[in-house]
């Protein structure tokens, strides 16, 4: 029996590997792309492919900096998304969870001289504080009024940013400034390894994020999402799976906002407000809310909206991408990658039929 089963699991885990390196292929190439890109940009501008090793500047170095924007932005969106795409918490004051990854990791740098090992522990450990703190009043809240108590705490914390009390520490409405940067992830110096750096915690953290919906606990989610009495009518503790989910998105938005505060110059206390929570929603309604991979994509066409309109339109930007907005909510409500997949059962059923008329109706089945 024990030889049976040793030889059971010998035959299954070649089968898993290879089911899970199928699933990913996708993945797999976006990123190889996105690692050579920098790359292919140099060779194309004549520039040495050594030179983007060397951080030498450049169009090269200059996309990869565009780039790490984006990437931060990605992984900012998607923490939103787990929240209110996948747990149904609609939270005005997600801006927090990123301001205060970014702002601990720009004082525990600059004024308490803290190694980067034990500033990464530190911000991670801040992140599943701040969740407890939200977490304190789930229990108590829920929808709108939810939102409206996210909102209060972090307005609390805006104000204290801004403060004259902690202007030595935070620089009060300029932003704190000056953060020295470790020297192997200065991204003047090695905007390259920066770059990598960013690209692997934004994978990472979509492959997390989606065993974490194809788990139990994220099922469970979804359940609280669509019915949140009905799921505690089956016995599940929602506050304890609703308290795992804040924990995990703040996790990551603390982590977005340290890769912010060491990638730019300084740390705006706008990354604090209202505004900067509702640049995470609209990224997630632009690419599908709930759907992980479209958080990604949102980001990426926000950040490039936001830099080439600026750059050909200037002072009218603003209103271009407003309409941009105004368009999709029309013409693609459920977002880029929700409105794919919400048509992908039609197109096959289309095909179906197609098919079934080109071989006179002798095809059954799917395609």
């Amino acid at each position: 029996m024990s030889a049976s089963s040793s030889v059971t699991r010998t035959a299954v885990r070649p089968a898993v590997q290879s089911s899970w390196f199928r699933d990913n292929l996708g993945w797999m190439a976006i990123t190889v792309a996105l690692v050579a890109l920098p790359f292919v940009l140099a060779i194309l501008n004549g520039q040495s492919p050594a030179g983007v090793l060397a951080g030498e500047g450049g169009n090269a170095k200059f996309i990869q900096g565009l780039m790490i924007e984006i990437f931060i932005l990605g992984i900012y969106a998607i923490s939103y998304d787990l929240l209110l795409g996948v747990t149904g918490l609609l939270s005005f004051g997600h801006a927090m969870f990123f301001a205060v990854g970014a702002y601990f990791t720009g004082i525990a740098l600059k004024s308490f001289g803290w190694p980067f090992p034990v500033m990464v522990a530190a911000v991670i450990c801040a992140g599943v504080l701040q969740a407890l703190l939200f977490g304190i009043v789930l229990p108590r809240v829920h929808g709108v009024t939810f939102a409206l108590v996210t909102l209060g705490f972090a307005s609390v914390f805006e104000i204290a940013l801004k403060s004259r009390e902690f202007a030595d520490l935070t620089g009060a409405d300029v932003g704190l400034q000056g953060i020295p940067k470790p020297a192997f992830l200065d991204p003047a110096n090695e905007r390259f390894r920066f770059y990598l750096v960013a690209l692997a915690a934004l994978m990472l953290t979509y492959l997390i994020y989606r065993r974490f919906v194809n788990s139990p606990t994220g099922r469970v989610a979804v359940a609280i999402r669509e019915n949140e009495q009905r799921a505690r009518m089956l016995g599940y503790n929602t506050f304890y799976f609703k308290l795992a989910v804040l924990c995990v998105s703040s996790i990551a938005a603390a982590l977005a906002g340290m890769l912010h505060a060491l990638y730019m110059p300084l740390v705006s206390p706008h990354v604090a407000s209202l505004g900067f929570t509702v640049t995470a929603l609209l990224m997630i309604l632009m690419g599908g809310i709930g759907t992980l991979s479209g958080a990604l994509l949102g980001a990426a066409l926000f950040r490039l909206m936001e830099f080439y309109f600026s750059r050909w339109f200037g002072e009218n930007a603003a209103f271009l991408i407003g309409a941009v907005y105004v368009l999709l909510v029309l013409f693609v409500p459920y977002g880029i990658v929700g409105t794919w997949r919400r048509r992908a059962a039609e197109r096959k059923t289309g095909l179906r039929e197609l098919a079934r008329l080109a071989t006179g109706g002798k095809v059954e089945g799917k395609l």
